[in-house]
């Protein structure tokens, strides 16, 4: 059974030991979660996927394949979308 709930919003997860990592949150450095798994494996694929699942990694995912589209295309995909000037799909404008 679930005991709680983290948002991982501005966080950095980090390889602690053989089997254990850790959360901690960027604006609250003294806040600080520690996870064990039952092998070294299963601690990497934890660390792994919750690193692939931050929005600062989505959103660069995002902006590289755009960048690579257009230079296929010549087309910004966004476009479409009425979106492709936004502040949050532009390298650099978003503070992780």
């Amino acid at each position: 059974q679930p005991i709680g709930a983290l948002l991982l919003e501005h966080c950095k997860i980090t390889k602690e030991e053989e089997n254990v990592f850790s959360i901690s949150f960027i604006e609250e450095p003294e806040r600080k979660y520690c996870f064990e798994c039952a092998t070294e494996e299963q601690c990497q694929e934890w660390v792994e996927a919750l690193k692939r699942a931050s929005y600062e990694f989505l959103r660069r995912s995002l902006i590289f394949y755009r960048n690579e589209i257009q230079k296929l295309t010549g087309k910004d995909p966004l476009e479409q979308y009425g979106i492709s000037e936004e502040a949050r799909f532009q390298l650099g404008a978003h503070r992780q």
